[in-house]
């Protein structure tokens, strides 16, 4: 009877932990099998990722005007040099957790974190009206999430067959020049005509639109025998240190030239992204109705580059050779702004811009077809955080080169420089007209040059398997999973190869 009696008082310490039990692991599985991972509207397709892209940057095109002004307001003194800082810490966090962010969503699926990608890079935007330091540490700080590109093209590779990738991925890129065709304008009618509190509060509800989005019609792309069985897998600091896989990453030539090749390129074409529309009205002439116009027309022109002119070169010519066309063109679009001193020399630039927008889709191309599928996530990763670095050092050393040749960048100060020559020395005033007009652009004419040095790394990159030096020595079990009716073979070393790097020899 006491024995019936212990084991009655031992049951429900039992069934509490098999209660608390079911509740860990139901906690555990919530973001894998629940709300995150599990819903969606049909199956997973291009169109989900092109609806993110668009949702996202179409937001952030709409506070183009907002956030100079806010600039201006802000830092009256330095803008240019301020906004040079502030998206360098971004590009510098972007740099680091790009590539673990990549090789996470190999382990834990896509669509989670597409949200929390998209809602860390749009969180500042509600503060951009609220408070201004906020605002500028916000996006500083999103940096470490700001990194949708290597998630959708890492989704995009999941759904699409290889001999559609090229394509896919240029209907990508086009689709984020197709949300910045339109919205920069937009915006700014908008704040003319009514205010631009009303265009913040647009701006957040599109962000707002695009989570609700991935949560709620966006299926998870990767496959479920690709992830581990339990959300709540224990992952070490030594897999997750971005410091611990520097030197098995770097003993990858293909990829470390890869890279070399992205940070020689994508540098220059950053920082004229982030100061060429001031650069058109300043120094060039160019009217606000002018500089909207270039904006829609070169973006036009970049959407049929990155649509027609990319899918028909890379059936023809393969990746490698649609990516050294397209560095060719970025090399004398650059000349083209340095040296060119008239309007009509702008706009035969902004055609070659457009043709050398193929480059980076051509290059996520020919990752895709070189690297096996459990590393898709991690090598994009890496490229995207090469890119995000760019960000951060292209406008300041645009801005540094732009102070040196004393050509002023700060519209506020427009009618200083006219009126220069009444206050200072005539002779240096002299040399330093003529030397703008020798030179009118020269930290284009040194992007180019960096351009140049990145089709020599380009042209020796080899075309055979990519990442073969990033297997570990885990035992080489493999998983057979079915993508898009095709056969793809996933090895459990990813879960080795988590410890990333932020690459030491990427420069």
């Amino acid at each position: 009877m006491i024995k019936i009696e212990r084991n009655r008082t031992k049951m429900p310490g039992r069934s509490s932990k098999k209660v608390s039990s079911m509740l860990t692991r139901g906690r555990k599985n919530f973001f894998k099998d629940g709300l995150i991972t599990g819903s969606g509207i049909g199956e997973p397709s291009l169109y989900h990722a092109l609806v993110v892209i668009f949702l996202e940057f179409f937001a952030w095109g709409l506070l183009t005007t907002p956030m100079i002004t806010v600039l201006n307001e802000t830092f009256p003194d330095h803008t240019f040099l301020m906004n040079g800082l502030i998206v360098g810490i971004k590009g510098l966090l972007s740099f680091l957790s790009a590539p673990l962010v990549g090789a996470l969503s190999d382990v834990w699926g896509r669509k989670f974190f597409l949200v929390v990608t998209v809602f860390f890079t749009c969180a500042p935007i509600p503060l951009i009206h609220i408070n201004t330091w906020w605002y500028f540490a916000m996006i500083s700080i999103s940096g470490v999430f700001a990194v949708t590109f290597s998630v959708v093209f890492a989704y995009v590779a999941d759904v699409t067959d290889e001999s559609e990738r090229s394509a896919a991925y240029g209907l990508v890129s086009a689709t984020f020049a197709a949300s910045l065709v339109t919205s920069p304008a937009l915006g700014a009618y908008l704040g003319r005509v009514y205010s631009e509190t009303l265009v913040v509060a647009i701006a957040t509800a599109v962000a707002l639109l695009d989570v609700f989005f991935i949560l709620v019609a966006v299926p998870e792309s990767l496959p479920e025998k690709v992830r581990p069985s339990s959300w709540g897998a224990p992952i070490s600091w030594e897999q997750a240190d971005p410091f611990a896989a520097l030197k098995k990453v770097g003993k990858d030539n293909t990829i470390l030239m890869l890279c070399v090749t992205v940070f020689l390129s994508y540098l220059p074409e950053a920082g004229q992204y982030s100061c060429f529309f001031v650069y058109l009205k300043l120094v060039m002439g160019f009217s606000a109705e002018a500089v909207a116009t270039f904006i829609a027309v070169v973006g036009v022109l970049s959407v049929f580059a990155q649509t027609a002119v990319l899918g028909l070169l890379m059936r023809t010519v393969g990746a490698k050779a649609t990516i050294l066309i397209g560095l060719v063109f970025e090399m004398l679009q650059l000349a083209w702004y340095g040296f060119g001193s008239q309007m009509w020399m702008m706009w035969s630039a902004g055609v070659l811009a457009a043709i050398s927008s193929i480059s980076y889709p051509a290059i996520s191309a020919f990752v895709s077809m070189h690297a096996d599928a459990d590393k898709q996530g991690l090598v994009q990763g890496m490229i995207t955080g090469v890119r995000g670095l760019c960000n951060g050092l292209g406008p300041a050393l645009y801005g540094l080169i732009f102070y040196l040749f004393n050509v002023n960048l700060n519209d506020k100060d427009a009618v200083k420089v006219s009126h220069q020559s009444s206050h200072s020395n005539e002779t240096t005033h002299i040399e330093d007209i003529s030397l703008i007009r020798a030179l009118p652009g020269p930290p284009f004419v040194f992007g180019s040059f960096l351009v140049v040095c990145a089709l020599l790394v380009a042209f020796f990159i080899p075309e055979g398997p990519l990442g073969s030096t990033l297997k570990s020595n885990a035992r080489s079990v493999q998983y057979t999973v079915g993508i898009n009716s095709k056969l793809v073979v996933v090895r459990p070393d990813m879960f080795v190869t988590l410890r990333l790097s932020l690459w030491r020899s990427y420069f």
